[in-house]
């Protein structure tokens, strides 16, 4: 008899916000729409229901042994380092004879970083801006993780490259500088003349809704520049996906670094033609070792 797949747990940050604890829940029913033959539940680590316990617990009572946990989030601060796998520990404690493997993180994954251009055109419609005159500024959760404030800042970067924006400028909306006025400020004294202020949040919630509202009371003293305001990413098809990429990684222990912007795996604008490309090994000028093959590198495909 074949073992079954192991359930997949969906991890969340958990909200104030009724509306978005409903996109989260609303979300792990579409996961299971897709996964027909595994089970799915998702929980909270806080603030809402269902506790990721009850989702455990819920499990448990059907049978379910082995999990694999997704972490629903864009970016790895405290709560997918150390909230969760403690959670997970907890779990396994009460229930013993479980086990489980734990995924990454979504972003910035080139399917995530699509949505957020989508979303961006979205809210340029209608006008005849030419990408060039449009800076962006992604506002991110913030933490007081520089790792995961740094994971922004890399999403900014990758969003950048090869879209022919301006720039694409950071700012967060809690527990790190820049916040979203100065932000904007920054922008500004950049010379920006068309700013869209990109929330980079998966779902509605109070701190995608303080980022709307700091930007609108921002424009309202800077009438000189045009200030839009995007969407949140959202339950798209790419989110779905991902979230299935992350819990077949999980279920394989297929845990790679961050190969998902890894040039010579996946084609990012304007750099198509490294996919698969053969590392040939290079000797910096400043090296001791220039020009003689000292490193005895060798030459490896990143064509996996």
């Amino acid at each position: 008899m074949t073992t079954p797949p192991p359930a997949l747990l969906i991890a969340g940050h958990g909200t104030r916000d009724d509306a978005g604890a409903e996109a989260f829940r609303d979300f792990v029913r579409q996961l299971q729409l897709r996964l027909t033959d595994v089970p799915v539940a998702g929980g909270f680590i806080e603030l809402s229901p269902p506790p990721l316990s009850d989702a455990v617990a819920g499990m448990v009572a059907r049978g379910v042994r082995r999990f694999a946990a997704v972490p629903l989030m864009l970016v790895s601060a405290g709560h997918a380092k150390g909230d969760i796998p403690a959670a997970l520990a907890r779990e396994k404690e009460r229930h013993p004879g479980i086990s489980y493997t734990y995924g990454r993180p979504l972003g910035p994954h080139p399917a995530l970083l699509r949505v957020l251009e989508r979303r961006l055109e979205e809210a340029l419609e209608g006008t005849a801006a030419d990408r060039s005159d449009v800076t962006v500024l992604l506002v991110g959760r913030g933490s007081t993780d520089p790792d995961a404030n740094a994971e922004v800042f890399k999403a900014a970067r990758l969003l950048w490259e090869g879209r022919g924006y301006a720039g694409v400028e950071t700012a967060f909306v809690s527990l790190a500088a820049p916040d979203v006025p100065s932000g904007l400020e920054r922008c500004a004294r950049l010379g920006a003349k068309r700013i869209v202020v990109l929330p980079y949040f998966l779902f509605t919630g109070i701190l995608p809704d303080r980022v709307r509202q700091q930007t609108r009371e921002w424009a309202a003293a800077h009438p000189e520049v045009e200030v839009r305001s995007a969407d949140v990413i959202g339950a798209e098809p790419e989110l779905l996906d991902l979230v299935l990429e992350r819990y077949e990684e999980a279920v394989k222990g297929d845990l790679r670094m961050n190969c998902d912007s890894c040039v010579y795996r996946i084609a990012l604008p304007g750099f198509e033609d490294k996919v698969g490309l053969p590392q040939q090994p290079h000797f910096h000028p400043d090296d001791d070792g220039h020009g003689h093959h000292h490193h005895g590198g060798h030459a490896h495909s990143h064509a996996h």
